[in-house]
């Protein structure tokens, strides 16, 4: 039950749409704009760097939370060391990207997924968060397209795991973690394909 709980909530944490309360503060409903795409990015195009960086932070957060969930909960119910219980983290980590790509409080229309489950990674396996975030932003300086530079660190994400030790369980949800995102930029991909993908404004 305790482990539920911590699923469930970390959905409904995932399911806060901050892409959505910010641009409302601005008098914008961020669904109708841009690309759509209530994210980070479609608010950089749309709003600005600062409230870009709003939801940025918030969806990271909502990574972090999440599998924070997890951990705490996995805690309760087992007796093993820490590190075992990691697997928990990853899954509710999971279930927080899943919120925020289908959420409750939007007739389950969300984002793609990434700041989420970069703060997945954040709280899991923090190294491969510190090294992802500087390949990301050497990625986006160059090629100018958001969506380019996550799918590549995103994918990136699951080696460099391995190579921290991630494995069993955790890896097993890392990798579904990984595989929704990837399904969530499909338009994506298929924009790149025909080189219509749009750029991040500099």
């Amino acid at each position: 039950m305790t482990i539920a709980l911590a699923l469930v909530g970390a959905y409904v944490v995932g399911s806060i749409d901050f892409a959505v309360i910010v641009a409302r503060m601005h008098g914008v409903d961020i669904r109708e704009v841009g690309s759509g795409n209530p994210g980070a990015s479609n608010v950089l195009r749309t709003l600005g760097r600062l409230p870009a960086a709003m939801v940025l932070i918030g969806d990271t957060l909502k990574g972090v939370i999440g599998a924070s969930m997890g951990f705490v909960a996995g805690g309760l119910v087992a007796t093993m060391p820490s590190n075992e219980l990691s697997h928990w983290a990853f899954a509710a980590g999971f279930a927080a990207v899943l919120g925020h790509c289908y959420p409750v409080f939007h007739r389950f229309k969300g984002g793609k997924g990434v700041a989420t489950g970069f703060g997945v990674v954040i709280f899991t396996v923090w190294q491969v968060a510190a090294i992802t975030i500087v390949i990301w932003a050497v990625l986006a300086r160059f090629t100018k397209i958001a969506s380019v530079s996550s799918l590549i660190v995103i994918i990136l994400a699951i080696p460099l795991a391995i190579w921290q030790g991630v494995s069993g369980l955790s890896l097993m949800w890392m990798v579904m973690t990984v595989a929704l995102i990837v399904w969530r930029h499909r338009a994506n991909i298929a924009r790149m394909v025909r080189g219509s993908e749009e750029k991040v404004p500099t």
